[in-house]
Parts: structure tokens; C-alpha cells; sequence
């Protein structure tokens, strides 16, 4: 008999799939990585990573290379588009929480974390983009590409985001994306836009009648340091009909919106480089996030909206969360807890994030006025409410280092 390690299948090399792989391979797992689309780097808008998901880029050892390649951000600023000040929240989140927030390029923290997952020694293939995974007893799973090519193992991890193709098979007839009426758009600025407003390390974000402008910084590079988003109601049109605008006509619409909106609102977009439209998804709630040797993470198993700034912060979880579970338990058990333990908390999330976002939509101005004055009075009790969110542990849920390796399969 000779004892050999499973191997793992992780079909999308965004972020919980490449990172996922690299703590299986510190376990003693094979972990290979199929994404379907070619590799590049310098694609994607702004994000930040919380806490929570800061203490897992921590375990990788990569949480203070990401503070030195984006920035922290020490609270988060509400304003009317008047320039009237509605509250803050996420203050002193290093001392309450164990890790800032950090804002960074989504680019950088994909280059980073491939690059980690190279040097693990996780094998990464581009362009391949899954059509089908042939499930069959006593036999390996295999995954099929579009290219005719396959790949074997003895389970397979969807990590392939909000348009999965492995949640079509775990969930043959399930929900699809939900488009949440809101259309969002973004670029980068250079640093000197907000040196100039003085905002400091903080986010700032405005509401307006109808529409929020958020904006902070996310690099030290001076060209292009400064990331922004405009969130919208979508008005009739879809993001691939402004995708389809030349960027003069969007930077035109974009200055139109915001339209009297307090500074440096008017600077960025004119000072913007590229902007990117983006549909504003979720998906509702799956019946199961596994079916056989498939299991569903990040936003292949509960794609949020971004109204929660949690999107990547829970991918990240997912990851080490499951990683723990297949080197302690068999393959049905690890999956069962999995989805027990991470769905009452990921849920919760999405709920949150579809709220958020109502506060974007359109309102007459006395339902502006009643918002702006709600959350005055709310925001300080929100914030205090909102630690659940980011006191995630990862110490509780790490692979420990004395665990000798993955159970093993039997092979004749």
C-alpha cells in the first residue's frame, strides 16, 4: 500500500483560491490553481482589506508587505453633499482589533498572493477556463477545460467568483447573480487630489440624494495613490452599456451626477486615469455549498455586494477556515462543518451589505434629509455594533503546527 497526498483542484486564481492553496501546501496537500483568464497584472479597482482579513494575510506572512503597498486607513468619514459631517466609524481598529484596515490596488494583493503561491510550490495554469467536473465513485475527480485539456484529484475547490462555473455544478438549478439596481463606478488619482483635500489616513465618503462618492488612499504611488468609486442607481442602464461609453463620455456623466457634490469629489474624476464600471451582484441564499468532492468558498458560495467592504475579508476566512478542516478531518466531515460553521456568519454579511446599500439608491430630499439625520444619530451605535464583523480569530482556526499532514488516502 503506499500513502500518497490528495491533491487538490482549485478552479479561479483571484484570491481565496491561490491563498487556499498555498495553506494546503504548507499541510502537505498537492494544490493546483486553473484560472480562465490569461495572467496579467495592473486589472481591477481599489479595495480594502478589515481586519479580520488582514490577520490571515498575517498568517501568510504577507500582512506588513501589504501595509507597505497600500495604506492604512484609520477611520471612515460620512458626509452629505453639502459638506455637512454625519459621522464616523472603524476608528482605532489596529488597537480593538489586533490589524488596521488596509486599503490597497485589488492588483497588488492578486500579484502578491500568486506570487506567494509560486514559492509555495502550488502549481498555477492560466487560461483555463472550466466547461465541466466528472464526479464518479473510486475514481479521481476530474475538471475539464475548454481547451480539451483535463486535470485529476481527489477534490475540487471553486474559488471562481460571483459568475461561478462550479456553482453550476454543486447547484445544477440554484439562484444566479443578483443585479442589486446599482451600477458602480472607479479609478485611481494621483496622491496629490487628496493631499490637497487633507483628509489624512482616512476614507471619506458622501451621500447624496441619490448616489454615494467614496474616496481614500491605497498606495504610496504619487501617479496613481488615490482610489475612488461612485455608486449609482442604475437608471435604465446596465454597466455594459457604460462600459461600452468612450471614457470621455463616462468622466462627462460622472461629473454630471456628482454635480454640486462637495470636493475633492470633481477633482478625482477629472484627474482619473481609467475608469472601470462594475454591476453591483450578490447571490441569494445557496441550498449547499458542496455536492461530492466539491465544495464552494469566497464568492462562488455567497457573493456579497460591496456595501460591507467585507467581500475579500471573508474569501480570505473561507480559505484558512477550510484549509484547517481538511487537515483534521476526512473529506465529507470537513466539508459539512465548513458550511455549518461559515454560513450563519457569511450570511449575515451579505443581509448587511444589501442594507448598506439601500442607503445609495434614489430619495425625494425630505427622504435624504431623514436619512442624513438617522444616521447621525445611528452611526455611533452602528459602529460599536459592527465588531462581530471584525473580530474573526484566525489563531482558532489555523492549521496547527504540529499537525504532521493531511489524512491520507489508501492506494493500492
Amino acid at each position: 500500500m503506499i500513502r500518497t497526498p490528495r491533491k487538490a483542484l482549485i478552479i479561479g486564481g483571484g484570491i481565496a483560491g491561490p491563498v487556499i492553496a498555498i495553506f494546503l501546501r504548507k499541510a502537505g496537500f498537492d494544490a493546483a490553481v486553473y484560472e480562465a483568464w490569461p495572467y496579467a497584472t495592473g486589472i481591477g479597482g481599489g479595495l480594502q482589506i478589515a481586519p479580520n482579513g488582514m490577520h490571515v494575510l498575517g498568517a501568510l506572512g504577507l500582512a506588513d508587505e501589504m501595509i507597505c503597498r497600500g495604506a492604512v486607513c484609520e477611520s471612515f468619514d460620512f458626509y452629505a453633499r453639502n459638506g455637512n459631517r454625519l459621522g464616523a466609524i472603524n476608528r482605532n481598529m489596529k488597537e480593538r482589533f489586533g490589524q488596521p484596515p488596509v486599503n490597497m490596488r485589488r492588483a497588488t494583493l492578486n500579484e502578491v498572493v500568486i506570487d506567494k503561491a509560486w514559492c509555495a510550490g502550488v502549481e498555477l495554469y492560466f487560461e483555463k477556463r472550466l466547461v465541466r467536473i466528472e464526479d464518479r465513485a473510486d475514481q479521481p475527480i476530474i475538471a475539464h477545460f475548454d481547451d480539451g485539456s483535463s486535470a485529476e484529484g481527489d477534490f475540487l475547490i471553486g474559488a471562481d467568483g460571483v459568475h461561478s462555473t462550479v456553482r453550476q455544478h454543486v447547484v445544477p438549478d440554484g439562484p444566479r447573480p443578483f443585479d442589486t439596481g446599482l451600477i458602480g463606478f472607479g479609478g485611481f488619482a494621483p496622491r496629490a487630489v487628496l493631499e490637497d483635500a487633507a483628509i489624512g489616513p482616512r476614507m471619506e465618503a458622501t451621500f447624496g440624494r441619490s448616489g454615494f462618492f467614496g474616496y481614500g488612499y491605497c498606495s504610496p504611488d504619487p501617479a496613481a495613490g488615490a482610489m475612488w468609486w461612485s455608486t449609482q442607481p442604475s437608471r435604465g442602464l446596465d454597466a455594459a452599456s457604460y462600459r461600452a461609453m468612450s471614457q470621455q463620455a463616462l468622466r462627462q456623466h460622472l461629473r454630471d451626477f456628482h454635480a454640486g457634490w462637495r470636493e475633492p469629489i470633481r477633482r478625482l474624476i477629472d484627474a482619473a486615469d481609467t475608469i472601470g464600471v462594475t454591476d453591483t451582484l450578490d447571490v441569494a441564499t445557496l441550498p449547499n455549498w458542496s455536492r461530492g468532492r466539491t465544495m464552494l468558498i469566497g464568492d462562488a458560495a455567497h457573493a456579497t455586494s460591496p456595501h460591507a467592504g467585507q467581500g475579500a475579508s471573508i474569501a480570505l476566512e473561507d480559505a484558512v477556515r477550510l484549509s484547517r478542516l481538511l487537515i483534521e478531518e476526512e473529506l465529507r466531515a470537513a466539508f459539512e462543518k465548513f458550511e455549518s460553521e461559515r454560513r450563519p456568519r457569511v450570511e449575515r454579511i451579505v443581509a448587511l451589505a444589501r442594507r448598506n446599500g439601500g442607503n445609495k439608491r434614489e430619495f425625494s430630499a425630505t427622504g435624504a434629509w431623514i436619512r442624513d439625520r438617522m444616521m447621525q444619530l445611528l452611526l455611533p451605535l452602528g459602529a460599536k455594533g459592527m465588531d462581530w464583523m471584525y473580530a474573526y480569530n484566525p489563531d482558532s482556526v489555523m492549521p496547527r503546527p504540529e499537525t504532521s499532514g493531511p489524512h491520507y488516502r489508501q492506494v493500492a
